[in-house]
């Protein structure tokens, strides 16, 4: 092959893109071969960057030409990459062919073209490491989303993945082309900084909520199957355009740089303008009157202050809260003195199920723990429901659910399951070697703070443990039982049983 760059760089772009082109005429993908395609080539471009950045920094390789070349990168070459490892295996997979397969032939095939890119690249005696660094963390990543995506499985895991490439991609990317210095003091920048990453907190919440509650995710060829009007969507219908507009805002306070600006614009005028048509009316079709009222109720850009809740069984929730608990008592009535939004406070032993923490249940949607107080806390108003985006993170929630459990929350039964438990203990307590023999169905007698010796000398149907060896003899029998509400409790006593004859 020729050892001119620029042929290389033509023949690198264009033979993926050609071998795309033509799956893709050969077969027209579906909206959701499409969404599969365009996570991985999106997985595969930004996973590409560190990995070509550090390849430089060790050696392993470099880009030695001129011209369309971005932090040492060519910018070309870098494309094809990731077209070759992330739109060709997604249209590959859809065919039915082994992931495997395709795998081990896009590598053997990147392992005999990476030799013959030079001079082009420049291949360092160690590059075979950053190629099984690549496949680790760009190949099998970028096909592991797309299959999900094609087989519809794991959506929060891929909503994730899509909040990581398009929050790198949108905000990530103007960062890294302005570059913007900044002009305060570090405590003014931190302070910023931080106040920006609360402003994507919506966002990344509203992500969650498509997710767990829509079994969709926000690329529009993979939305969700149900349209989600709780979380962020309860207060706005652009939660996400919203945050995006306020990360450029706070960014562009925080550097002192009014080209930061431009992005913000941006995205009002494409969320405000394409998106907003194009998208109502796909969600017109798709939900019909729901839709209609949903959009009549709760506005596209200015927050509401309490939470819109829809008409039916779909607008309402339930907080599951155990009476006997001090902890979760004390969360139920903290709810109680607040002005309630569709939710409802129940005590938890009304619950068919024996619950073991603070549960919440909506319409496709049950959570426990700290993560059912953060669902509730949607149903106060704006403030609280941003605490609760917070709390429901992954990791804040680990964390807190962690320190509660340690502070006496953990997880404990509801309601006493005493038909299903006291059989065995009282049997366990009550017999010793055979003297007593008790009846199967005696418990169910029992009164709260009644003794097992009350009932027993008071029922004929129940056998004293008398002793019938006709000696007249008399025994101690240990163990009398008292029961108390949800609980067993064991009382030393002694009791006298004489002969029964």
């Amino acid at each position: 092959m020729s050892t001119d760059p620029a042929l290389v760089r033509s023949l690198g772009l264009a033979l993926p893109v050609v071998a795309v082109v033509v799956l893709c005429v050969w077969r027209p993908p579906t909206h959701r071969e499409l969404a599969a395609t365009i996570v991985a080539s999106v997985w595969a471009l930004l996973a590409l960057l560190p990995v070509n950045l550090l390849a430089q920094r060790l050696g392993w390789w470099v880009f030695d030409v001129d011209g369309a070349v971005w932090q040492g990168i060519a910018v070309d070459l870098w494309l094809a990459w990731a077209v070759l490892w992330g739109a060709l295996p997604a249209l590959l997979l859809r065919s039915g062919w082994p992931a495997v397969g395709i795998a081990a032939g896009l590598v053997w095939l990147d392992l005999g073209a990476m030799p013959l890119a030079h001079p082009a690249v420049g291949l360092g005696e160690a590059w075979l490491v950053g190629e099984l660094l690549a496949v680790a963390v760009v190949l099998v990543p970028a096909m592991v989303l797309a299959r999900w995506t094609l087989l519809d499985r794991h959506v929060v895991v891929r909503g994730w993945a899509q909040a990581l490439v398009a929050g790198s991609l949108i905000v990530g990317g103007p960062l890294a082309v302005l570059a913007p210095e900044p002009r305060w003091p570090d405590l003014v920048t931190s302070a910023g900084v931080q106040i920006a990453v609360v402003c994507a907190l919506p966002s990344v919440a509203a992500m969650r909520e498509l997710a767990i509650v829509g079994r969709g995710t926000p690329l529009p060829y993979d939305p969700p199957d149900r349209l989600v009007t709780s979380g962020p969507y309860a207060y706005v219908r652009n939660p996400m355009q919203i945050s995006m507009v306020l990360v450029f805002v706070a960014l562009a306070v925080t550097f002192g740089d009014p080209r930061l600006l431009v992005p913000a614009v941006a995205a009002f005028a494409y969320s405000a303008g394409l998106a907003a048509w194009h998208e109502g009316a796909q969600l017109r079709e798709a939900f019909g009157d729901r839709w209609v009222a949903y959009r009549s109720t709760v506005p596209s850009w200015v927050p509401r202050w309490r939470p819109a809740v829809p008409d039916g069984a779909a607008g309402r929730a339930t907080l599951w809260v155990a009476a006997d608990c001090g902890i979760c008592s004390e969360v139920g009535r903290w709810f109680l003195r607040h002005d309630l939004h569709g939710l409802e406070i129940r005590p938890a032993a009304e619950h068919p199920e024996v619950l073991y923490r603070v549960t919440y249940e909506s319409a496709g949607v049950r959570a426990s723990g700290v993560a059912a107080v953060a669902r509730a806390l949607n149903h106060i108003d704006l403030r609280w429901a941003m605490a609760g985006w917070a709390l429901g993170m992954p990791g804040v929630r680990h964390l807190v659910q962690l320190c509660t459990d340690a502070f006496g929350a953990g997880p404990r039964p509801s309601r006493s399951s005493v038909l299903e438990e006291q059989d065995d203990r009282l049997g366990d307590t009550c017999r010793l070697g055979g003297a007593l023999d008790l009846d199967r169905g005696l418990h169910d007698e029992l009164q709260p703070g009644r003794q097992l010796g009350d009932v027993a000398e008071g029922d004929d149907r129940t056998d004293a443990g008398a002793d019938q060896d006709g000696r007249g003899e008399t025994h101690l029998v240990e163990a009398v039982v008292e029961l108390r509400p949800r609980r067993l409790q064991r009382v030393d006593a002694q009791a006298e049983v004489g002969d029964q004859r």
